[in-house]
């Protein structure tokens, strides 16, 4: 096939944007199936709340801190080639993380099988961003991919579990790999850019500028959305009694990633009605309370469902918001920019999970996840103050 004849097959706009969004679902969902095994690695391995917090940390790191230099690379290597490869590296190796024999095998595992995802997010948000659909709609609907993926796998891996055992998960990695090379083979090249052009690896101005104070609002924000996936599955099982396997852990993550997804869907639509400031500001003031709320509620009930629907719907609307504002102000490195606030900020804030990990067994789970919730405050403020400032060059 020739370069042109793959330029005319390859998919643009709405089915470009609806295959990056299969792929996204199917990376977060090998990248995020760690939370739903802690339960179980806690009894396997022996392991305190501070030691899971620290593989929360080591995989955010390798998936998600890494973003910010790996999408340098992808401004330079490609944007196809960079997704695809990662996709279907870190499903393969993230898939074997149910039946990993050893504590150190399970350090190699989230240390290598999170640097797929490093590659996959920058590469397929940049392709987005060109896709030449709505951008606020485009974008809203790739990011809800990957709650949805996020959502369906811990209820997958866990009823695999239940029924036929931990050997079996691994088959789940042919999905990534299918889906890894169907956005190889349809998803559009990329000229590559001069040498001049090209970003380098590491730009002190994008961090220290606007780009990087949206990225501190990423990052406050996703403490509160890691510690509720991470420290839930513990707060069942430790305070509300439930088995390290039981159904409820599965669907609370569950109910909590498809809002999540959900959230982003709906803020990426009605940006152009309510604007982004409003939306982006609002969305997260709204959500402390709603999380906090969780753990008055009885677990398992309607009305602990709702709320944690709710948390998760408010928690994660201000993504996409925030992602786009991060491109319109870093045009000459989109690449780079996305990966500061898709991964670096994600990052970031699971090693910041090691210290509330210390945090939990200082002062208990409850006062611990209740302090972790209020980052969403000063996240708030800050995104108040950084896309006002910068009104006039956000799209």
């Amino acid at each position: 096939m020739t370069v042109d004849t793959a330029r005319r097959s390859a998919l643009t706009g709405v089915n470009l944007a609806f295959l990056l969004t299969l792929a996204h679902a199917a990376n977060d969902a090998f990248t995020n199936i760690l939370p739903a095994f802690l339960p179980i690695l806690q009894v396997r391995f022996g392991l305190g709340e501070a030691a899971l917090a620290g593989f929360v940390a080591l995989i955010s790191v390798s998936s998600n801190v890494m973003q910010a230099f790996a999408g340098a690379l992808v401004d330079r290597w490609g944007r196809r080639r960079s997704a695809a490869l990662g996709l279907i590296v870190g499903s393969t190796l993230m898939s074997f993380l149910a039946v990993v024999p050893t504590v150190w095998s399970l350090f190699l595992l989230l240390a290598i099988g999170g640097l797929g995802s490093a590659l996959f997010h920058p590469g397929a948000a940049s392709m987005v961003h060109g896709a030449g659909t709505r951008r606020g709609l485009g974008m809203g609907l790739f990011m809800a991919g990957g709650p949805v993926g996020t959502a369906a796998m811990p209820v997958i891996v866990l009823y695999l579990i239940r029924r036929f055992g931990p050997e079996y998960v691994p088959w789940l990695a042919l999905v990534g790999v299918t889906i890894g090379l169907l956005l190889f083979l349809l998803a559009p090249r990329q000229s590559q850019p001069d040498r001049a052009a090209r970003p380098p690896i590491f730009d002190p101005k994008l961090f220290m500028g606007p780009v990087g104070l949206l990225s501190v609002v990423g990052i406050l924000r996703a403490v509160a959305f890691i510690s509720f996936t991470s420290a839930m599955p513990l707060y069942l099982v430790n305070v509300r009694s439930f088995s390290p396997d039981s159904a409820v852990i599965g669907w609370t993550l569950a109910c909590y990633s498809i809002a999540s997804a959900v959230g982003v869907l709906v803020s990426g639509a009605l940006e152009q009605r309510l604007g982004r400031i409003g939306l982006t500001v609002g969305s997260m003031l709204i959500a402390m309370p709603l999380l906090a709320s969780t753990l008055v509620a009885p677990a398992g009930t309607l009305t602990y469902y709702a709320l944690v629907a709710a948390g998760g719907m408010f928690t994660n609307a201000a993504i996409p918001l925030l992602l786009v504002s991060a491109q319109d102000l870093a045009p000459h490195a989109v690449a780079t920019a996305s990966g500061m606030l898709m991964g670096f900020t994600w990052g970031i804030a699971g090693v910041l999970y090691v210290g509330f990990g210390a945090v939990q067994e200082l002062v208990g789970l409850v006062p611990a996840l209740v302090v972790s919730f209020s980052f969403l405050i000063p996240a708030a403020l800050l995104a108040l103050v950084v896309l006002r400032r910068n009104r006039s060059a956000l799209g």
